[in-house]
């Protein structure tokens, strides 16, 4: 047997920390969404009020509050350094003090900080606080789950390109805090030649894969090549390409097991298509490199988040 294909730094999936997000993408993430709630914005018709009537009606500037943010349910915690730039947009003068950190498993009861700071402000951000919380510890704790189903198998669990349109570096942050891998974070990273590419130039032969990753290696010489076999008759003319990794598309367990023989540790391996916490645990113990899960992030729910309130 062939000595396997030492992965160079290149070919190796990443985590995406909170480090990695530009501040001011983080900004027009929060802008976007408190304009939607107090000024109608993304609809023709704006309102005849703006802003948050209910709490300028009955909060003055003057009352202080106290609040806890709350986990109702088991889950990992993800999108709290959001808290703080939330803040800054609605002009809440005050402080949030974080019980925890993003990754960290919490119980039902367990809290996540703690709010001091004007009222109303804080009355009127609490939803989009709430929102953007819910949504990315849903996300962290969806990839928990699929995670523990991998057990103590080496293979690592990566996302895909199946995100939010707009919020892909937060969902994909998301991921990385509920304990899986990164694939790549768009177009522009690597190549990637799947099934349409082929289609798209009416052939889906295995010579048209090798030539498609010649001619990719050629015009990309500096990338990553990924290439996306659904048949096993397409392997043989594509290792002669010499890609970085082959994503198996849609494999049985022994189809799986025959290509890994073929492919004789002379690329990377990736197993992607139908992955769910039923066949994960299966997929897990065949010896794979990777297996790419779209379902960590279109599959998972919104938890839920209190945020319990006192004046006191």
């Amino acid at each position: 047997m062939k000595k396997k294909r030492e992965l160079s730094n290149a070919t190796r999936c990443e985590k995406i920390s909170w480090e990695d997000i530009d501040p001011a993408f983080i900004t027009g993430l929060i802008n976007l969404a408190r304009k939607e709630d107090l000024f109608g914005s993304g609809f023709r018709r704006r309102p005849a009020h703006r802003g948050d009537v209910t709490t300028r009606a009955l909060i003055t500037r003057s009352i202080r509050g106290r609040a806890r943010l709350v986990a109702r349910e088991a889950m990992t915690v993800c999108g709290l350094p959001m808290v703080p730039f939330i803040l800054e947009s609605y002009g809440v003068t005050g402080r949030f003090r974080p019980s925890c950190r993003d990754g960290e498993h919490l119980a039902p009861g367990d809290s996540m900080g703690k709010f001091n700071g004007s009222a109303d402000r804080l009355l009127t951000a609490e939803r989009v606080i709430l929102n953007f919380l819910q949504r990315l510890s849903g996300i962290a704790t969806q990839t928990t789950l699929f995670v523990q189903a991998l057990g103590k198998s080496e293979t690592r669990l990566l996302d895909t390109r199946k995100t939010t349109p707009g919020y892909r570096a937060l969902e994909k942050y998301a991921v990385a805090c509920g304990g899986a891998w990164n694939h790549r974070l768009g177009l522009n990273d690597r190549v990637l030649i799947k099934d349409n590419h082929l289609a798209a130039r009416d052939s889906g032969s295995g010579k048209a894969l090798r030539d498609a990753v010649l001619l990719a290696r050629k015009r990309n010489p500096d990338l990553l090549i990924e290439v996306e076999i659904d048949r096993l008759d397409q392997l043989p003319p594509v290792m002669d390409a010499r890609p970085d990794i082959v994503m198996l598309d849609n494999f049985k367990p022994a189809g799986i097991r025959k290509a890994l023989s073929m492919i004789d540790g002379r690329a990377a391996t990736e197993a992607s298509g139908s992955v769910s916490l039923r066949t994960l645990p299966g997929l897990a113990r065949l010896g794979l490199d990777f297996i790419s899960c779209g379902a960590l992030v279109h599959q998972s729910k919104w938890v839920d988040i209190g945020l319990d309130w006192s004046t006191k």
